[in-house]
C-alpha cells in the first residue's frame, strides 16, 4: 500500500479506506479473522490488477495516476470517455515534469503556474467545468507525489498555503 501511495494518490486513498473499513468491522466483531484475511487477499489482488491496468491502457505509471485523478468523478468519466482522459493524463505528465522543481510546493507563484497549466489543459479538452476544481486538486496532489518520486525524497514536505 505504501508503494502504491507514492505512485497513485487516488488509488491509495480508495485502498486505504477499504482497509480501514475492514479493520473497523473486525474490531466491532462484525467479521471474523478469516474474513479479514480474505478481504486483505482481495485487496492485494486489486492492487496488483491496478498496476497492470496501465499496460492495458497504454499508459505509464505516472500517466495512470493522473488518469485516475481525473477519472475519479464518474460523470466526468462517462462524459469525456477513456480516450480523452488518457490524452489529458499524457499531457499532464509532460506539463508537470516540465514545471515541477524539488521545492515547488513551497512557492506560491510556482504552484499557481502549475495550477494554471492544469486548468488550461482541462479546458482545452473539455473537462466538465463544474468538476474542474476537484480535478485540479486531485491533479495537484498527484503532482506532489510525482515530484517527491522524481526528486527521490522519502517524505512529503508540508506546503504553505
Amino acid at each position: 500500500m505504501r508503494s502504491q501511495a507514492k505512485r497513485n494518490v487516488t488509488q491509495s486513498k480508495a485502498f486505504s479506506e477499504r482497509l480501514e473499513a475492514a479493520i473497523v468491522r473486525y474490531h466491532a466483531n462484525a467479521i471474523t479473522t478469516a474474513e479479514v484475511l480474505e478481504e486483505l487477499i482481495q485487496l492485494a489482488k486489486e492492487i496488483r490488477a491496478a498496476r497492470q491496468r496501465g499496460e492495458e491502457l497504454g499508459l505509464s505509471d505516472e500517466e495512470v495516476a493522473f488518469y485516475d485523478a481525473l477519472a475519479e468523478n464518474a460523470s466526468a468519466r462517462e462524459l469525456m470517455g477513456e480516450p480523452a482522459l488518457r490524452l489529458i493524463a499524457h499531457e499532464l505528465v509532460k506539463v508537470i515534469k516540465a514545471n515541477v522543481t524539488t521545492d515547488w510546493m513551497h512557492f506560491q507563484p510556482t504552484r499557481a503556474n502549475i495550477r494554471r497549466h492544469v486548468k488550461r489543459l482541462l479546458r482545452k479538452y473539455g473537462y466538465p467545468p463544474d468538476l474542474q476544481d476537484a480535478a485540479v486538486q486531485n491533479v495537484l496532489q498527484q503532482a506532489e507525489a510525482l515530484s517527491i518520486e522524481l526528486a527521490g525524497v522519502t517524505e512529503l514536505p508540508r506546503a504553505s498555503t
